[in-house]
């Protein structure tokens, strides 16, 4: 599936994010482990809620964090966690 800036991304169903402070880190935890993110990972991830699009999230990061230019980078993120089962698209 290919991922635009309309595409609606959650958590898959059997993964679960959360901050974990032993590891100072976004964890992605499933039922075999877990994944410890980058901060990069975890930020795009923990806004992927089944709410907001691909477009949305990309908006909400540069202004969090006064970037511009981030949307290739979001969508190749999304492409790669789709991949991995981590998220799942609308």
């Amino acid at each position: 599936m290919t991922v635009t800036t309309a595409s609606v991304p959650k958590i898959g169903r059997h993964f679960r994010i959360q901050w974990e402070e032993a590891q100072k880190a976004y964890v992605l935890l499933y039922p075999e482990g877990m994944v410890k993110l980058n901060q990069s990972a975890g930020e795009i991830l923990k806004r992927c809620t089944g709410e907001a699009s691909v477009g949305d999230i990309t908006a909400d990061l540069e202004k969090t964090f006064n970037a511009q230019g981030l949307q290739q980078d979001v969508i190749n993120f999304v492409e790669l966690a789709l991949q991995q089962k981590w998220v799942e698209t609308t």
